[in-house]
């Protein structure tokens, strides 16, 4: 299976910022695209920011002008760039990865741990 190794999380005050790293590992396998979610207590997952293997992104509305997300194709990495941070932007960041094997073509998709930012004064 595929495994996502995810750093960077921590607690910063309102404005701060912050960065998240992803890494994918693994055997026979190639990225079709990575990206964050987020899910706060009590409220359901949503999606943050996601890049296709071709540099396609897409986020979330309420993050817009504030996050940047970036991939390095040949690492299997991305890393998401949080800035001006607010006490609403706290939850748990868990890192997707969707791919296929090579040698099925079958897609598959997987989750890292989750880790934990904080915004609060």
């Amino acid at each position: 299976q595929v495994q996502l190794v995810e750093s960077g999380g921590g607690l910063v005050q309102p404005g701060g910022s912050l960065t998240l790293s992803c890494a994918a590992s693994g055997s026979r396998f190639s990225i079709t695209a990575m990206g964050w979610y987020r899910q706060a207590p009590g409220k359901e997952r949503e999606m943050v920011a996601l890049i296709t293997r071709g540099g396609i992104t897409n986020y979330a509305d309420s993050v817009k002008g504030r996050f940047t997300i970036s991939g390095d194709n040949s690492k299997n990495t991305v890393a998401l760039q949080m800035n001006s941070l607010e006490p609403g932007d706290t939850a748990v960041y868990t890192c997707n990865a969707k791919y296929y094997r090579t040698y099925n073509y079958i897609a598959e998709n997987c989750w890292g741990q989750g880790t934990q930012v904080t915004v609060s004064s």
